[in-house]
């Protein structure tokens, strides 16, 4: 018993860490190599994570797509619409169902309906009705199908909490990411920076060393053009 606890343990963990590997390779390390303008790149991730906040799941990507014809048209406002598409999976199959039941539950709390709160497993049994085991065959096909007919079905019946509750998370989750996404981008920029001065250094030292003395020499700094 306790050696299939361990072993279903650390397949977790396997799993944990294969996802958090992925996420971090098809996410992160893109922002890092982009060579657009930090805000550039930042403003793709949060059209992204935007869209990826709202119960819009299987047609963000093409959201962001439109989102970024329109603005640089009308408003010359540009974006990384590659980064943007890719930062939508941020809601999949995985996290559709929690994702979901939060902007329910908070959409439900705005309108005031706060005896009218269904539960998790409600969300669950549609899914599973719909999509899951119980729902279609036929591979991807079926998958999609069965998808469809949920997200058609959650929307007749909580479409509106859905779509207010949703509000509020995507304009912190807009406002959060742009931060963090700038704060990445600068910090990986100026640590490359540091680590090719430091190699310069070690390669010309000389070099290095005369224009420190230049720029802390009393003489060169008395005035403008380093007169007496």
């Amino acid at each position: 018993m306790a050696r299939a606890a361990k072993t279903a343990t650390g397949q977790r963990r396997s799993w944990w860490g294969r996802l958090r590997r992925l996420l971090r390779y098809r996410l992160v390390v893109p922002i890092k190599r982009s060579q657009h303008p930090p805000e550039y790149t930042a403003r793709g991730v949060a059209v992204g994570v935007a869209w990826a906040l709202t119960p819009t799941v299987g047609i963000q990507m093409p959201l962001c797509l439109a989102t970024w014809a329109v603005t640089r048209r009308l408003a010359g406002w540009d974006f990384n619409v590659i980064i943007a598409m890719a930062w939508t999976w941020i809601t999949n199959v995985v996290t559709l169902l929690p994702t979901y039941y939060i902007f329910y539950v908070t959409g439900q709390v705005m309108l005031g309906h706060f005896d009218d709160l269904s539960g998790y497993d409600e969300f669950v049994g549609l899914w599973h009705r719909h999509v899951g085991e119980e729902g279609p065959g036929g591979g991807a096909e079926g998958f999609w199908i069965g998808f469809w007919i949920y997200t058609v079905t959650l929307f007749k019946g909580w479409g509106v909490p859905l779509m207010v509750g949703s509000l509020p998370w995507a304009a912190a989750g807009t406002w959060l990411s742009y931060r963090w996404s700038l704060r990445i981008v600068r910090g990986h920029r100026e640590h490359r920076h540091q680590r090719r001065l430091a190699r310069l250094r070690g390669e010309h030292p000389e070099g290095f060393i005369a224009e420190f003395i230049h720029d802390h020499d009393p003489f060169h700094r008395r005035d403008g053009n380093g007169a007496g």
